[in-house]
């Protein structure tokens, strides 16, 4: 078994390491690592979310750093403000001692000045988004002139969201002699083009198969007609109880609607996209990495940087565009050998898009039923009774009230108080699932159907055809 001893790193990271609670180095970390050290190479590294990508290209560059230079020395670019404020915080505290190394994370939706005081205070680390970064440079606060390692992660989304014109913006001001990092969960003609535009001779490393998810999680789909999406999302989630997961929407608005609906309908629910203040994101993603909220709903872009360990659930409430959004979206869960679900909800005629995905995967989707409403009635009675089960009695507190309980309770028989709790909870249940119709779509019956509308409609035209025909003729 390998250690970061024998990696090759400093002391002073190892014991930050240690404190941070690494034991022993991921398979990207045990790749890149030693690499990055001994080698002034390019690297194009193709891992998934979640496999310890930060520390693989950060830890080098701190080992090799001149804590004495007051200049910029290293550039990391990533998608997003909440993945350039997560790695600019590990790199805190892979730094906690070695003295003299200066981190500042740059991106859009915070105050300039800010940030400009901060890059001011010579630091040789910058993370940073595409957008503010190429902003900083052209202004003249920011120098890059002589950094000796660029980083892109998550290249293949900061492509995505149009970052393309940046990007090539800030490489341009970069020098010649440089180590480029290229991370990216996915490798496509753009990445590439990027590599030959921009890197020399690039060694690769690639963990698992190119293009491909984590072998971890579990596929499922579920086919609705659109009308019924969000009710099947919600028979999903009173199906899975456990649940500490995110939930993925195609826009802001729909973000913040389906939040607001599960919210409405007491469920432990939040929302994280762009409209919302930095401090509002902040305070929702530390009750969502608590569990103090259970569900989490997201934009893709807001889910960048979204480091949660653990997560049960991902649940593509619309498809996203692309296979490689599906893979950093399903990527999120199945981490650290746990097994993970990747769940999507679609309608009829999105089902060429799941054979796309099943293709670019090399994996095979399960298609499942939506749970009828007696199903999740007896699921949710089930996980009350062992909730009731398994709570814990403060007999010092509650003995105080024994007596006053007896005698509330003392004409009740013990089958009628255990129904009269069960339907304390259970009775929004049962009236919520009163009248579920089946959700799921008959397509033997639909298929018949829509023969019987087309037979329907030509006999229709047949008729009006004769009858034209007919006035023609006289």
């Amino acid at each position: 078994m390998n250690t970061f001893e024998n990696l090759g790193l400093n002391p002073m990271i190892q014991q930050s390491l240690c404190e941070m609670g690494f034991k022993t180095p991921t398979t990207i970390q045990d790749k890149t690592i030693p690499l990055l050290i001994n080698s002034k190479k390019d690297l194009i590294a193709l891992a998934q979310t979640g496999t310890g990508k930060t520390a693989a290209f950060s830890l080098p560059i701190i080992q090799q750093l001149d804590e004495q230079q007051k200049q910029v020395q290293a550039l990391i670019l990533c998608p997003t403000r909440e993945l350039a404020m997560q790695i600019a915080e590990e790199l805190k505290h892979f730094t906690k001692h070695s003295k003299g190394i200066n981190v500042t994370p740059v991106f859009g939706g915070e105050r300039m000045d800010k940030q400009i005081r901060a890059l001011k205070n010579n630091p040789q680390i910058v993370v940073g988004t595409p957008g503010r970064i190429n902003d900083m440079i052209k202004r003249k606060i920011l120098n890059i002139e002589k950094i000796k390692w660029l980083v892109l992660d998550e290249a293949d989304e900061m492509l995505n969201m149009g970052f393309k014109e940046e990007l090539d913006e800030i490489l341009i001001s970069t020098p010649k002699e440089k180590q480029v990092m290229l991370f990216s969960a996915t490798m496509n003609a753009f990445i590439r083009k990027i590599a030959n535009n921009y890197m020399q001779n690039p060694e690769e490393i690639s963990i698992g198969t190119k293009n491909s998810g984590p072998k971890n999680v579990k596929h499922f789909y579920y086919t609705v007609q659109e009308k019924d999406r969000y009710s099947a999302l919600k028979r999903i989630a009173d199906m899975t109880p456990e649940i500490h997961g995110i939930i993925f929407c195609r826009t802001r608005l729909e973000t913040q609607e389906i939040a607001d609906k599960l919210i409405q309908d007491n469920y432990s629910a939040e929302a994280i996209h762009g409209d919302m203040a930095q401090e509002q994101r902040i305070k929702v993603m530390k009750r969502f990495k608590l569990k103090q909220t259970k569900i989490l709903v997201a934009t893709d872009i807001a889910a960048r940087g979204i480091d949660v360990e653990a997560l049960t659930h991902i649940i593509n409430y619309n498809l996203p565009d692309g296979a490689e959004r599906y893979i950093h979206r399903s990527g999120r869960t199945g981490r650290a050998d746990k097994t993970g679900c990747s769940l999507t909800i679609i309608n009829p005629r999105e089902h060429h898009k799941i054979k796309i995905i099943e293709k670019k995967l090399g994996t095979t989707f399960e298609k499942k039923k939506i749970p009828e409403g007696k199903e999740v009635c007896e699921k949710k009675l089930f996980t009350l009774i062992e909730k009731m089960n398994n709570i814990e009695v403060n007999e010092d507190q509650i003995c105080k009230f024994s007596k006053i309980i007896n005698e509330k309770f003392n004409h009740i028989k013990k089958d009628e108080i255990i129904k009269k709790f069960i339907s304390l909870e259970f009775n929004k249940v049962l009236e919520s699932y009163k009248n579920a119709e089946d959700l799921n779509i008959n397509f033997a019956k639909q298929t018949h159907s829509h023969r019987q509308k087309n037979r329907g409609s030509f006999r229709n035209h047949k008729r009006r055809f004769n009858r034209v025909n007919n006035k023609i003729k006289r």
